[in-house]
Order: C-alpha cells, then structure tokens, then sequence
C-alpha cells in the first residue's frame, strides 16, 4: 500500500532538520501470531516535534514500545525493519540502554510511582546518570522552573496530586534522565482541555528553548497538528499519510476524518464514518 506523502511547506519542513530517529519498515508480531505494525517507517527530525496520529488500535503505542524495545514485556516483537537512532541500529539495545543512549519514553496514563513523592519520582528519572549530585540537583531545579506547579508539589504523594500534575511529573521525570528524543504517549488522555493546552505549551517550550526532540503518539489531531512541525497517520498498522503539520492540517481528508470538519463546515461523528469509503488511501 502507497502512503500518502504531503510536499514541505516552508521551514517547519522535515527536509530542514536531520533525522535524529529511523524507523524504517518495522513489522510487529504479538504471541507470534497477530500482525499489529505492517511496514511502518517513520523519520523524526533532530529538534523537532513529530507527531503520530490516529484513532485508537491504529498502532501508535506499539510503535512507541517498539522503539523504545518495551515490546518483549508484552509477548511483542519486532519481526522486521530497522529502527535507527543518529544512523546507528538500536534495535538489539535493552531499554535500560536506550536510556542511557537518550531514548526516553513517557508512558501513557500518567505512570507515577503513587507511593512516592513528586520529587522522588523525578529523582528516579536520573538512575541510569553518572554525572554527580550536583549536576542532578541542578537538573532538577530546571524542571522546577520549567513546572512550576511541581515545585510547590514536590513534597506530596504522586498519587494525590492532579492528573495534569502527573502528566508533569512524567515528563519531568524523563527530563531528569537528559534525553535526546522523548517518546510521548497520548499526553492528552484524560486531562482537561485547558490542561492539555498547558502539556502541549511545555512541550514546545521545551523543544525550542532545551532543542528535546519530541515523537508523541496522539489521538487529539486538532492540537497535535497546532504544536507539531511533522506529522504520520496511522491506520490498521499502516502509514497512510505523512507531510508537515500545516500540510496535513490543510489536507481535505484530514479535515474530514481527523478534524471533523469538510467544505460545508464541521460535521458529527455519525457523518464522518458514512464517508469512510472517500479516504484516499484505502
């Protein structure tokens, strides 16, 4: 199957970036039978925000654990492909490794040690260092400037703090743990709309002022597409379309099945499935 692939459009393009991340024809078998990635291919540009979009069982989390080599704790593999980071394979790395080397994945739903204070869980962030306590200190006071609400937390139970609190601990968290590239899996989920602005606004914050390069699976296209400058859409496994975030977003089959809205303005779910048979790329 082709994917769709949308023309750069200025200097948010993937062309004006090296790649920092390859994902190149991965295949992703389950308990040795159930085909779940077929073929997909991705190229995350140093310091840039790649988003990977598409609705829930699309693919986007496997493709985050098989990065990230999660896949094993779940009876997952990859079966075929290249997974690459700064043209070297990391595939046969241990998840402790890729840490080491940069790669740094934030879970969805908010993984925090509950019975641990905020600040002992972004203490955890940084067990794989070996820089010193004085540079982890000072680490941690950046992510303290760069969450201000953790600071006034840091001495609550993770468990206890808001949902939007956590989702920064988490990040905070793999920031201790100086990466190059964090994986992001679904920040949005269950946080409030004015919360989700906020992750969303850190995020490119930390992208622009700290260079972090940023691959975050998403199923809210509407804000992803607002902050991202790349952006691939998943579907059964696939890839079926690619480009800049202002390409997709100008894309009408974007708009149609993705953003819910068409030339004659926005439409209700119920609409939008009775037109599956017009995307393009099926």
């Amino acid at each position: 199957m082709a994917t769709a692939t949308l023309e750069p459009d200025g200097p948010g393009a993937a062309s004006d970036r090296a790649p920092l991340l390859g994902v190149d024809g991965i295949e992703v078998v389950y308990d040795h039978v159930a085909l779940v990635l077929k073929g997909v291919s991705l190229a995350v540009p140093k310091g840039g925000i790649t988003a990977l979009l598409g609705g829930n069982g699309a693919g986007k989390t496997t493709t985050l654990k098989a990065i990230s080599n999660l896949l094993s704790a779940e009876r997952g593999e990859v079966t075929k492909g290249r997974i690459t980071l700064a043209g070297r394979d990391v595939a046969h790395l241990t998840p402790d490794q890729l840490v080491k080397r940069g790669v740094v994945q934030v879970m969805e739903g908010r993984r925090c040690f509950e019975h641990l204070t905020v600040e002992e869980n972004l203490l955890t962030g940084a067990y794989t260092r070996k820089d010193g306590a004085a540079a982890i200190r000072a680490d941690l006071e950046r992510v303290y400037g760069d969450f201000p609400r953790l600071a006034d937390r840091r001495r609550a139970q993770a468990g206890y703090v808001s949902g939007g609190e956590q989702q920064m601990c988490a990040i905070g968290r793999a920031l201790m743990a100086k990466p190059t590239v964090i994986l992001l899996d679904e920040p949005s989920l269950g946080l409030a709309p004015q919360l989700v602005e906020e992750i969303f606004a850190i995020v490119a914050q930390l992208n622009r002022e700290a260079g972090v390069t940023f691959l975050l699976a998403e199923q809210n296209t509407n804000i992803a597409l607002r902050y991202a400058h790349e952006g691939y859409i998943l579907e059964n496994g696939r890839v079926v379309l690619e480009g800049t975030a202002g390409t997709l977003r100008d894309n009408e089959d974007v708009k149609e099945f993705y953003l819910g809205l068409s030339s004659a303005g926005r439409r209700s779910f119920r609409d939008i499935k009775s037109y599956k048979r017009r995307k393009r790329w099926l």
